[in-house]
């Protein structure tokens, strides 16, 4: 049993939290992951900004932006990864960001960083799975969980592909655009997980457009996992370096929906 394989309890889903590393700034990111714990989160995904984030809505996209206007380095995600890790030696990190600062320096550097900085999974959004040699064998070869997305677009023909060598979990982007902006109607996140879970035995955790705990409890009743990321991430903006307390106080009530939802 791994970290991340220990985080997805069978009774309930297991809540997952995304915030941008280094936003509003290095020092105050530890602060915030902290709050995330001490809120409810089971796992932690930690954005490393980019600066072309193309996935991402307006509020990734701003965070990333007072991420690397604050200097915000590929050294410093490790650290603080590295310094979570001391302080959280049970809770799953799961670097989510783009290729160019994951490969520039080589997949096999960036392999080794993720274990010495005890991260448990990646998430690249921007390498397809025909390029997954490009990072993927390195971090398996770690033991560095490979985590690939689903999307309502994927079909029957295009799943065993994205299956296939993926470890951790699969994230299911429930809707086919950006983060933040829209969710999907419930019926079709229920026929969808149903879809991806009678296809492999990995966790299904669903994402993008997550905000209440309304949202995240319906959800909840059917997933292994659910995913919030742009609500935290507008809270981080909106408080800065005070917003550790807010944070900590909103994932909490996502925490308590997911917990009362089966």
């Amino acid at each position: 049993m791994t970290r991340l394989s220990q985080s997805f309890p069978g009774h309930r889903a297991a809540l997952i939290t995304f915030v941008t590393g280094g936003d509003p700034t290095p020092a105050d990111t530890g602060a915030i992951l902290d709050a995330l714990v001490e809120g409810g989160a089971d796992i932690i995904e930690l954005g490393m900004p980019f600066t072309d984030p193309m996935a991402d809505g307006p509020s990734i996209q701003e965070a990333d932006i007072r991420s690397l206007a604050a200097g915000t380095k590929t050294a410093d995600i490790f650290r603080i990864a590295a310094e979570f890790r001391q302080r959280h030696p049970d809770t799953p990190v799961i670097l989510m960001g783009y290729a160019n600062p994951m490969t520039i320096r080589g997949s096999e550097w960036f392999a080794d960083a993720c274990v010495e900085a005890g991260v448990d999974g990646v998430i690249c959004v921007d390498i397809p799975v025909e390029e997954d040699e490009s990072l993927g064998d390195a971090l398996r070869g770690k033991n560095v969980a490979v985590i690939r997305l689903a999307t309502p677009t994927t079909d029957a023909a295009r799943l065993p592909t994205i299956l296939n060598n993926a470890s951790g979990f699969l994230y299911y982007v429930s809707v086919a655009g950006i983060t933040g902006l829209q969710q999907a109607a419930q019926a079709s996140i229920e026929e969808a997980v149903a879809r991806l879970k009678a296809r492999t035995d990995l966790p299904v955790a669903v994402g993008f457009g997550v905000r209440t705990p309304e949202q995240a409890a319906e959800i909840a009743k059917v997933a292994d996992g659910v995913v919030v990321g742009s609500a935290i991430v507008e809270i981080v903006g909106q408080y800065g370096k005070d917003a550790a307390p807010y944070v900590r106080d909103y994932v909490k009530t996502l925490s308590d929906a997911i917990r009362s939802a089966r």
